[in-house]
């Protein structure tokens, strides 16, 4: 595989509706913003994984990225402020 992932122009990309929970679409978006992408990105991401469309590297750094989403502790804003962790 070449260095980008990127699309011929010809590509067709197909829409789909996928009905979620209002909780995680929030938290997909959070996500999502997180990592400076779409929730579309998210979700094209997750089914190229399941369908073999990465290869075993990317794939474990999708893997992983979801374990540390839920792994608690590991989010800035779950950690100690910045004034609690200089002090002496």
């Amino acid at each position: 595989m070449g260095l980008c992932n990127c699309k011929p122009v010809d590509a067709i990309m197909k829409n789909i509706t996928v009905a979620v929970d209002e909780d995680v679409y929030r938290r997909a978006r959070i996500v999502a913003a997180e990592r400076s992408t779409s929730v579309s990105a998210l979700v094209r991401d997750y089914l190229r994984s399941l369908t073999g469309g990465e290869d075993r590297q990317e794939l474990a750094n999708t893997r992983l990225f979801a374990a540390m989403d839920k792994a608690k502790g590991l989010r800035a804003a779950e950690r100690l402020s910045r004034d609690a962790a200089h002090e002496r």
